[in-house]
């Protein structure tokens, strides 16, 4: 498909630089069936129904944001998939500047050899020493901010806490899975308390999800690799959620994303471990999930790709239009949308 097909205007005030506070404040637009209605999070309760299921990605950003120097030239590196115990894959910021085999300072007693330069400029990065990546990250990096904040203002201190979900487990992520950043436990307790149930996967999204579809046509887009898993009593308890006739609702592209790459043709959900490059444009039949709940996403990404998949292509275009005229906030720390097909 024409990739000028999911594009649309939106204006910068539009985009979100600290989330809802509290978290579950947030606003929802509620797409379910042909209706559509205005909500707050704090509705979700009351918008699904008992025997539902939530999944919730557990994965925990890291501080995988580095800034460093090779000589006298500065280079900024992003971590964005996990390849060895001591080995990230990397996309850099003046690559030119360095070649296969270049050392790298970060500072703070943390370095690392450039090397295996790939066809998308990225660098795999050897971090030298004994301590465990995780430590030297904790030293020397910093939350990476999706770039459409960052360029808008520096990350701080509240950014710690507030671009990490409540269901952080599993370190390994290098971008938040930004739909569960809504929840909080006093809505969890309500969802509980509403027959709504609950259950977690992993996938570490990588920074591949923040960058552009540069590509005219969708068949010729690329999908960056991630690394999931969905144990095999998760596998087992959404399989039983669908047979006595509940939903498997996805919190977030992520978690929709490994149910798609697990589920069987007859809509069964395998374990699933390893990496997924799923791509999903309309003309996708989903398999595995019954809805989603997601942040309003960047005009031509693939995400917005993913959720016109979901409910069409020209029912996604008018609700972003009534999004945008009602001043609802965008991305990372946007308000949300629950789409029931």
């Amino acid at each position: 498909m024409n990739v000028d097909l999911f594009d649309f205007a939106l204006p910068p005030e539009r985009i979100a630089l600290r989330p809802a506070s509290p978290r579950d404040a947030a606003r929802m637009l509620v797409l379910d069936g042909s209706d559509t209605r205005d909500a707050s999070v704090r509705d979700l309760p009351g918008c699904l129904r008992a025997g539902d299921c939530l999944v919730f990605n557990d994965t925990r950003v890291i501080p995988a944001q580095l800034e460093g120097r090779r000589g006298e030239a500065r280079i900024g590196a992003t971590l964005h998939k996990r390849e060895g115990p001591r080995r990230w894959r990397a996309f850099v910021r003046n690559a030119k500047r360095l070649r296969e085999g270049d050392a790298i300072d970060f500072g703070a007693g943390v370095s690392a050899i450039a090397s295996d330069r790939g066809d998308d400029g990225s660098f795999a990065l050897d971090f030298a020493g004994d301590e465990p990546v995780e430590t030297l990250l904790a030293r020397a990096g910093t939350m990476p901010l999706p770039p459409y904040i960052a360029g808008k203002r520096p990350t701080d201190a509240r950014d710690a806490e507030d671009y990490q979900t409540m269901f952080a487990a599993e370190p390994g992520a290098v971008a938040a899975p930004t739909a569960a950043l809504h929840f909080s436990p006093a809505l969890m307790d309500d969802l509980a308390a509403a027959g709504i149930e609950h259950a977690t996967l992993t996938l570490h999204v990588g920074a591949g999800t923040f960058l552009p579809v540069k590509a005219a046509d969708t068949a010729e887009h690329r999908m960056h690799a991630e690394w999931g898993r969905i144990d095999a009593t998760t596998a087992d308890r959404l399989n039983a959620v669908r047979a006595r006739g509940g939903r498997v609702i996805a919190v977030g592209t992520t978690s929709l994303r490994l149910i798609e790459s697990a589920a069987r043709d007859d809509g069964s959900i395998a374990p699933f471990e390893g990496d997924t490059a799923i791509f999903i444009t309309p003309g996708y039949r989903f398999r595995g999930i019954d809805g989603l709940l997601t942040n309003f996403h960047l005009p031509r990404s693939t995400l917005f790709m993913l959720v016109s998949a979901l409910m069409g292509l020209d029912r996604m275009q008018a609700a972003y239009a009534h999004a945008i005229a009602n001043d609802y906030r965008f991305y990372s720390y946007g308000d949300a949308s629950l789409l029931l097909p």
